[in-house]
Order: structure tokens, then C-alpha cells, then sequence
């Protein structure tokens, strides 16, 4: 073996994805009637979605049944080679099958064929070749084909292999997106782990509440208003109606835009002072996206308040980043 230097390596290695990147590149001009077809045929399938590929094209089959499985849509992998000793079974009447293969010729899924279409499952095929057998017995076809592919022999599914992959994910966004499917619902799919602790803790679960809110009412002068803020260390305090109704929240920086105003601070009311139109969130908000609304308008607090518009919790960032989901 010859030695090789780095810069070859390096030489490959962009080569390799410049040239998968434009096999990707290509396949948004396919996108159409065909994938249309696909999607409403797996939105109206009423069994489960059956991932099918041998080789190469098997291990991308297991990584779309596991996407799809886990964004809403039933879905597991059957091995075509097994499937035609016992595990064709594992395929019933309702189910739609989406077969990869990109010649469309492999042996061992064109066997199924004629079974698949005894017991009148729907089928997609994902080949590069439109005029294969696989294709041509579809009710619907994904051209994931390639001019070539990345391996210099033009042999080693590279490039077909990686266009497999993203009509895969570009079917299962597709079918998530009209399914309305949720943060909650991808968190019931992936209870273990830090992804499962982000996805299912909600605000109820780690906001402060009772007499750990920071509260005052719209009479309160601004010096009792920041011995409440000073005393509850949350950097603000919410102001309500003496009810529980939310009313404005002041915080740190309305202290800071308040001293160059130079109030009486013992005779201003902090209704006089105080920020309306807070952002707020729900009990049973999700953690993570509590954390999104303050990412977004770059502040640290959120006040909790129920369906009634009474506060009755207040959740910080310093909570978000405790529970591990910051």
C-alpha cells in the first residue's frame, strides 16, 4: 500500500459531497404528482406502513420506517429476503408498502410483488429507474435515481442511497405537517433520554408558584415593589388586581428605564410603572417551548396564568436551564 497525502483525503472527501449534495440538489425538480399520490396514499392508509429494501437499500428502508414511526405514522421494516420464508405475514390487508430498490429490479422484492397485490396493499416504489418492474407496479413512484454515483467505480451505493434517505424524511415532514402533528405528540414517541426530558416536561412541572410568585398589586409603591423583587431573586414581579388577575409585570429593566426618569420612588405606584401586555404561558405548556417564547423576545421570566387570566406561577430561565431543557 502506497502512502496517500492528507490533501488526497481531503481532495475525496469534497469531491464525494459536492457530488451527493448535487444529487440531492437535483431531486427537488421531481417533486410532484407522483409524490402528491404518495402522501395521500399513506394519510389514508388505514393499517400500518411497511418499509421495504434489501442491502444498502435496506438500511435506509429501517431508517424511514423508524422516521415515520416516530412523527406520527405507524411504520415498521420487513425484510424482503424473510418476508418470502414467514414474515410476509407481517404485512396485512390495510397496510401500504414502500419498496427501495434502486435498479427496481432486485430479485427479492420484485418476489413480493404479486403477494403484495393479492391482499391489496397500496405500494410506493423508490427506485432511480422509472422503468423498472418495481416502478411500473406502483401505485406511485419516487424517482431518487442519480447520473452517478460518488464511489469512483460508480459501484458503492453512495450518492442513490443518500437521495433514498431524503425523499424518505421529505415524505414523513410531508405527512407530519398534515397531520398537525406536535411537539407533544413527538415527545409521547421519545419519553427516554434528554430529547424525552425536554419534550415532556411541561411549565407546570418546575414553574414557581404560591408564595414563591414575586407579586404586588397596582397601589403598591415602587420601593415596596422592588423589596418584593429583591426578596423573591426572580428579577421581576408580576402585578395583579389583588384578585390574581394579571395586570403588567415590572422587572429589572423597567428599574433601569425608571431611574432616568427620576421617580418619587416611595409615592409612584408601580401601575404607573409597570410593563402591560406581558408574554405569558399555560400550566400545561411544554417546557421547551416555554423556553422558544423566550428565546425569541429575549427576555428571562414568563408569568404562568391560567385559563381565567389569573397568574398562578412564574417560570424563569434559570428554571429552564436546572431541569436541563436550556
Amino acid at each position: 500500500m502506497t502512502a496517500t497525502s492528507s490533501s488526497n483525503f481531503n481532495h475525496s472527501a469534497k469531491r464525494t459531497i459536492d457530488m451527493e449534495a448535487q444529487a440531492v440538489a437535483a431531486l427537488g425538480e421531481r417533486i410532484g404528482e407522483d409524490f402528491d399520490a404518495a402522501c395521500q396514499l399513506l394519510l389514508e392508509c388505514k393499517g400500518r406502513v411497511i418499509v421495504t429494501g434489501m442491502g444498502k437499500s435496506g438500511h435506509i428502508a429501517r431508517k424511514i420506517a423508524a422516521t415515520l414511526a416516530s412523527t406520527g405514522t405507524p411504520s415498521h421494516f420487513v425484510h424482503p429476503g424473510e418476508a418470502s420464508h414467514g414474515d410476509m405475514g407481517m404485512i396485512t390487508v390495510g397496510d401500504a408498502v414502500i419498496a427501495l430498490s434502486n435498479s427496481g429490479e432486485v430479485s427479492e422484492v420484485v418476489t413480493l410483488l404479486p403477494l403484495l397485490k393479492r391482499i391489496g396493499s397500496r405500494l410506493i416504489a423508490m427506485t432511480g429507474n422509472p422503468n423498472s418492474t418495481l416502478a411500473k407496479a406502483a401505485d406511485a413512484h419516487l424517482d431518487t435515481g442519480v447520473e452517478t454515483e460518488a464511489c469512483p467505480l460508480d459501484l458503492t451505493p453512495t450518492s442513490s442511497t443518500t437521495t433514498a434517505l431524503v425523499m424518505g424524511d421529505a415524505l414523513a415532514i410531508a405527512l407530519l405537517e398534515a397531520r398537525g402533528f406536535t411537539a407533544e405528540d413527538f415527545a409521547f414517541s421519545h419519553p427516554g433520554g434528554t430529547l424525552g426530558k425536554k419534550l415532556l416536561l411541561k411549565v407546570e412541572d418546575i414553574m414557581r408558584s404560591g408564595d414563591a410568585i414575586p407579586t404586588v398589586t397596582a397601589e403598591t409603591p415602587l420601593s415596596s415593589a422592588l423589596l418584593e423583587i429583591s426578596s423573591k431573586r426572580l428579577g421581576m414581579t408580576t402585578v395583579t388586581d389583588g384578585d390574581g388577575t394579571l395586570l403588567g409585570i415590572f422587572t429589572d429593566g423597567d428599574l433601569r428605564r425608571t431611574l432616568d426618569q427620576r421617580v418619587d420612588i416611595n409615592g409612584t405606584p408601580i401601575s404607573e410603572l409597570m410593563t402591560t401586555g406581558a408574554k405569558t404561558a399555560s400550566p400545561q405548556m411544554l417546557a421547551a417551548e416555554a423556553l422558544r417564547i423566550m428565546e425569541e423576545n429575549e427576555i428571562t421570566s414568563l408569568v404562568v396564568v391560567d385559563d381565567r387570566g389569573d397568574t398562578c406561577g412564574v417560570i424563569h430561565l434559570m428554571h429552564l436551564l436546572h431541569a436541563g431543557i436550556a
